[in-house]
C-alpha cells in the first residue's frame, strides 16, 4: 500500500510522515518511510543539484531531474517494498511535481503528466494526505527551522532553489495542490496544517481506518 503526503515547505509534511509510520511500528506493521527526492544514493545526488545549486535550471531540466530521482527511487526501494506487502509512506510523490513544476513553474500541465506517469511506473497512491497552509504562514516555520539548526552548530543553511523562488511562486503552487484536491477527492484528502499536530495525526489515522481498513 502506498500512501503520501504533500504540502508546500514548512506545512508539517515530514512530521506527519515520521508519526504515521510510528504508528504503523507500534503495531507491528511494516511500513517504510521514503523522502522525494531522495532515498537512495542516486536521488540523493540529484536532490542536492535541485535543491542546492545556485545555477538557474530551466523548468523542463528541472522537471526531468526530478523524474530521473522518482524513477530511481520507484525501481530500487519503493516497487520491492510494496511487492512484499511493505506500507510505504511517502513524504512527497509525483503531486508534487504538478505543482511545483507545473503550477508553479509553469510548464505544460499535460507534459508534466505524461513525465509524472513513466517516472512513477504507473503507480497511484491508495491515499494522498495534502497539508494545507498558506505560504504567508509556511515560509516562517520553514526558516524557523533553519534558524534552530544554525543555533545547534550549523554553519550555514542557505535558501534552497526553491525557497529562492519567493511567494508568489509558493501562492502558484498552492493553488496547483487546490485544484488537485478538488479533480481527486477520493484519493486527495485536504487538511489545515494549521491545526495542532496531534490533531492531524489522529485525523490522519481515522481516514486511514475508514477507507482502507487499517487498525
Amino acid at each position: 500500500m502506498l500512501i503520501s503526503f504533500e504540502g508546500i515547505d514548512g506545512s508539517g509534511k515530514s512530521t506527519q510522515v515520521h508519526l504515521l509510520k510510528t504508528y504503523f511500528h507500534t503495531r507491528g506493521i511494516e511500513a517504510l518511510a521514503l523522502r522525494e527526492p531522495g532515498g537512495v544514493a542516486l536521488a540523493e545526488k540529484i536532490r542536492a543539484l535541485l535543491l542546492e545549486s545556485k545555477q538557474d535550471i530551466h523548468p523542463t531540466a528541472e522537471l526531468l531531474l526530478f523524474a530521473a530521482s522518482r524513477a530511481e527511487l520507484c525501481e530500487t526501494l519503493i516497487l520491492p517494498a510494496l511487492q512484499k506487502g511493505t506500507i510505504v509512506i511517502l513524504d512527497r510523490f509525483y503531486d508534487s511535481t504538478t505543482a511545483y513544476q507545473g503550477f508553479g513553474r509553469g510548464l505544460d500541465l499535460q507534459m508534466v503528466t505524461t513525465v509524472n506517469r513513466i517516472a512513477s511506473f504507473g503507480l497511484v497512491p491508495a491515499l494522498t494526505f495534502y497539508l494545507d497552509i498558506p505560504p504567508e504562514d509556511a515560509l516562517p516555520r520553514k526558516f524557523s527551522e533553519k534558524s534552530l539548526l544554525l543555533a545547534h552548530g550549523k554553519d550555514e543553511l542557505p535558501l534552497d532553489r526553491m525557497e529562492r523562488f519567493g511567494l508568489d511562486f509558493y501562492h502558484r503552487v498552492r493553488e496547483g495542490y487546490l485544484t488537485l484536491a478538488r479533480q481527486e477527492p477520493e484519493r486527495i484528502v485536504q487538511l489545515d496544517a494549521l491545526r495542532p499536530i496531534s490533531e492531524l495525526h489522529r485525523e490522519i489515522v481515522s481516514h486511514l481506518q475508514k477507507k482502507l481498513g487499517i487498525g
